[in-house]
């Protein structure tokens, strides 16, 4: 199980990369059978080319992350952040989860965000 320390630098690594315009890193914190969630709810997505989608897309519209708390661990396999996403015109507030293998891998990401949630 990754230990806390890198689950959390993991998390500090999509949220700068992200901010970067760097999906390849983003992209690279994610297992090749990965799955995303976004919202919880929604159809997940999964495998590496819908991941490399999904990224390339939210980046090229102009989204930027900010992170509202520290990163947070657990005692498992989790780690989730706080944050908002400003994208031209809309505001998120959103919670991610992500769910790490044994090599640091990030699984499953799963996003907490509802309509209350969204301000324009």
């Amino acid at each position: 199980m990754p230990s806390q320390d890198h689950m959390k630098q993991a998390l500090q690594t999509y949220v700068d990369a992200f901010n970067a315009a760097d999906a390849v890193t983003v992209c690279g914190l994610y297992a090749d059978d990965a799955v995303i969630e976004d919202p919880v709810g929604h159809p997940p997505i999964s495998g590496r080319a819908a991941i490399e989608e999904f990224y390339a897309n939210a980046i090229a519209g102009g989204a930027k992350l900010t992170l509202d708390a520290p990163v947070r661990g657990s005692h498992g396999d989790r780690a989730a952040m706080a944050f908002t996403v400003d994208v031209p015109g809309l505001r998120v507030r959103a919670i991610d989860v992500m769910t790490f293998n044994a090599e640091g891998k990030i699984v499953r990401m799963e996003a907490h965000w509802g309509p209350d949630d969204i301000e324009t």
